[in-house]
């Protein structure tokens, strides 16, 4: 039962590496195609389908398809290729391109005609009088998963020195900075809550600014700024996770390099590294949102005794 957990596991990974690694590329090539914004009569475009059932039907031309999760059927004429993520491919018409199924076979019924290559997980089925103008084999998910390390470990890398460049210009700052950034630090409660609500409430507030007309500049200009926001929480973080590691008066850098390091080295452990940069994003800004909230705040006032009373002149004699 284990194994065959893994298994599945392992098959979803790489589903998933797969899909991202190649929907920039398909993109792409949706919409770089001629036939992208067809307007002739029985053309219907390019087909993108994310979930049910992509249709080409007899008398109809289209582009590229491309399904994500569903079959495809091709009885018409295709232009492009036919690409089915996790789904049967079934074909009776024309393809100009290739027909690869990533999960599932591809079958070409009598009459049917690929001009380029066939490629799926399962053996496809061929019939007799069906043509194929290039080759036939099958889908080898092994590159993908190579493909899929080095992309993360490509990211691991980006996040770490933008992190450190970051972490540098914020050792810019004043001691008295640092000192609230401290400070704040020791409230863990409501760090964590004005973090959460800063970490979710953010990305909400840019869509509805999105909703509105007038404010689609402002939510357009949020939604760029998050990915920057996120880093200088996980950035404070680094710096007060180093300030609790290192003890006595050590040099700023080497207190944040300290954090970071701890950081970024979790960073490489699958899972655990997503995770610990959630947490760690989430209570970066909420440090930084307590510092900014207090210092709103208006100051305490000093309560000042009153004066005694002064004693009334003695009578004159």
């Amino acid at each position: 039962m284990r194994a065959q957990h893994r298994s599945r596991s392992r098959s979803r990974s790489r589903f998933r590496a797969l899909l991202l690694l190649s929907l920039p590329l398909l993109l792409t090539g949706v919409l770089t195609s001629p036939a992208f914004a067809a307007s002739d009569e029985g053309s219907i475009g390019t087909q993108v389908v994310l979930r049910g059932r992509a249709v080409v039907a007899s008398g109809e031309t289209a582009a590229s398809v491309v399904i994500f999760d569903g079959p495809a059927t091709i009885d018409g004429i295709a232009t492009g290729s036919v690409v089915a993520f996790h789904g049967l491919v079934t074909i009776s018409g024309t393809v100009r391109g290739d027909v690869v199924s990533m999960s599932d076979r591809v079958v070409l019924l009598s009459g049917a005609e690929v001009d380029g290559d066939v490629h799926s997980q399962k053996t496809a089925t061929i019939a007799a009088d069906a043509t194929v103008g290039g080759t036939v084999g099958g889908v080898n998910l092994g590159r993908f998963d190579q493909g899929a390390r080095i992309g993360r470990y490509l990211w691991w890398l980006g996040v770490t020195i933008s992190t450190l460049l970051l972490g540098l210009m914020v050792l810019l700052l004043p001691a008295g900075a640092e000192m609230a950034l401290s400070g704040a630090a020791k409230r863990t409660g409501p760090v964590i809550g004005w973090g959460l609500l800063a970490f979710f409430g953010l990305p909400v507030l840019a869509v509805a600014l999105l909703a509105v007309v007038v404010a689609i500049p402002l939510g357009l200009a949020l939604l760029v700024a998050l990915g920057l926001l996120y880093l200088v929480g996980y950035v404070v973080t680094a710096w007060v996770l180093g300030r609790a590691i290192v003890r006595g008066r050590a040099a700023r850098f080497l207190v944040f390099l300290a954090g970071w390091g701890v950081l970024r080295a979790i960073g490489l452990v699958p899972v655990l590294g997503g995770t610990m940069w959630t947490l760690a994003t989430i209570f970066g800004l909420g440090v930084v949102a307590r510092v900014v909230s207090l210092r709103r705040s208006p100051a305490p006032q000093p309560v000042t005794a009153a004066p005694p009373p002064v004693p009334p002149p003695p009578p004159p004699p």
